[in-house]
């Protein structure tokens, strides 16, 4: 088991470090690989990028108590960001090349040239403090995996995780944890699907699965319980909301640097198709996964659902393949983390120091520094991976989908009014949690509607050519 998962990652370690063979030695490079990344690997990056430690811990644990209506969170996550794909990628990677920014941050502050240098700041430091916590979330995912399949303290995954993620940033920028998810995002494939097979397998057969599911209580209802308005209407506005989360994989900045980096506009429609086909398959066998979980692994009320992955494993797997499915978990915690810490040192390189760094030893530095922060976060918190991917994720979208959309709908908002709407998005998403509303509806949804009745007047003035070409 040990072997099978050192080996695993000492591969994806190579390609990452391997990646220092095609470094430019450039800012742009490390941030954007000189916008030279070809489809097929934009693709598979976003996926494994997207596909973190939260799908791996979190959704199974999501899935294992709540039953067939965590269905809704597949179909609204994938559709929303199907949705916002179709207007918006395109037109980020346009603007990307345009104004010759390398930060997510830059690029929204700089979108017609205006140089707005206190949205990119506060852009900046937003993102900075949502994906630390986000990072945090994923080697947190990658601790928890350890802690239950080697008995190892619960530290020790998480310090594992953060040195690999210094040592293929530091060798290649996003150019190596480009390759690396491309070879992550295969691994997290496999292992998904081994363990669906076996676990089908061993209870007899898809007939015999649905029976034993039909027979838990409440499992296979279609809305979940205790939403605040009844029956369908309830059920309506959850999946509501979580098609808002999928569309707010606008306001990511670690996921939409990807489409950033494509070598050609004109392959934008490949790299979504291995993007969203990729997405759909590998999200529906996790959706399936949690809910088979729930047959082998009784719901004491102490177990930690968020465990149910690789304790399911070590029920059903020989040890070799246990390390695969763990290598599969870490593929996921790192993809995304390598990211979210390459976001947050381009905010501070490039968006929040008064003169830009542009020495490539400092970047890395920089780098490094950031993973240090995420480490102890991961360290002192207790929060639940679900509950800390989700935070970061509605007030990424709140505070930032919006300005993008209007931005690509034509709207030229000036600093003052983009300012206003990403405190209010954020503000909003922030009190509807705080209030524990978003138990019942994601706090995305009315976050982002804030943002965008703000930027109302701005949109509603674009001008006739820009509206008509739309």
């Amino acid at each position: 088991m040990v072997i099978s998962f050192i080996i695993c990652l000492a591969v994806f370690a190579l390609i990452g470090i391997s990646s220092v063979i095609s470094s430019r030695g450039t800012k742009a490079d490390y941030y954007l690989a000189s916008s030279s990344v070809r489809p097929w690997l934009v693709g598979l990056s976003a996926v494994a990028t997207n596909n973190s430690g939260y799908m791996f811990i979190g959704v199974i644990g999501y899935t294992y108590v709540t039953g067939l209506a965590s269905v809704w969170l597949m179909v609204g996550w994938l559709l929303g960001d199907y949705l916002a794909s179709l207007y918006v990628h395109r037109r980020l990677r346009d603007a990307t090349q345009s104004s010759g920014e390398v930060s997510y941050s830059a690029v929204l502050a700089n979108w017609y040239g205006q140089n707005h240098s206190q949205l990119q700041r506060v852009i900046g430091l937003v993102s900075l403090l949502f994906l630390i916590t986000y990072a945090s979330a994923q080697l947190l995912a990658g601790s928890k995996a350890l802690h239950v399949l080697f008995h190892w303290p619960l530290w020790s995954g998480a310090v594992m995780g953060a040195v690999m993620v210094c040592a293929y940033c530091f060798a290649g920028g996003i150019r190596a944890s480009i390759w690396t998810d491309a070879a992550q995002s295969v691994v997290m494939m496999l292992a998904m699907g081994l363990l669906l097979f076996t676990a089908v397998q061993h209870l007899g057969g898809g007939s015999e699965v649905l029976q034993q599911w039909q027979q838990i209580d409440g499992f296979m209802n279609w809305v979940p319980r205790d939403l605040p308005f009844p029956g369908w209407v309830g059920g309506l506005m959850f999946a509501l909301s979580w098609l808002v989360a999928g569309w707010s994989v606008i306001g990511q900045p670690h996921v939409m640097v990807r489409f950033m980096t494509l070598d050609d506009n004109h392959g934008m429609n490949r790299a979504r198709v291995w993007y969203y086909l990729w997405f759909t398959i590998f999200y529906a066998m996790a959706t399936a996964v949690g809910m088979l979980s729930r047959l082998f692994l009784a719901d004491t009320g102490s177990f930690d659902a968020e465990l149910a992955l690789p304790t399911l494993a070590m029920e059903l797997l020989p040890a070799a393949l246990v390390g695969l499915i763990l290598a599969g978990i870490f593929a996921a915690t790192m993809s995304t983390a390598d990211s979210l810490v390459l976001s947050c040192s381009a905010a501070i390189t490039h968006d929040l120091v008064p003169h830009r760094i542009e020495r490539p030893l400092l970047l890395k530095l920089v780098t490094v520094a950031v993973t240090g922060v995420a480490l102890l976060l991961a360290l002192s918190g207790s929060q639940s991976v679900f509950s800390m991917v989700i935070l970061a994720w509605s007030g990424l979208g709140s505070a930032f989908a919006p300005l993008l959309l209007a931005l690509c709908l034509g709207a030229r908002p000036g600093q003052g009014l983009s300012l206003l709407a990403l405190v209010a998005g954020l503000a909003v998403a922030i009190g509807w949690r705080q209030l524990g509303w978003h138990a019942h509806v994601y706090e995305g949804l009315p976050g982002v509607l804030a943002g965008l009745l703000v930027l109302l007047p701005a949109i509603l003035r674009r001008p006739r050519a820009v509206t008509a070409q739309a």
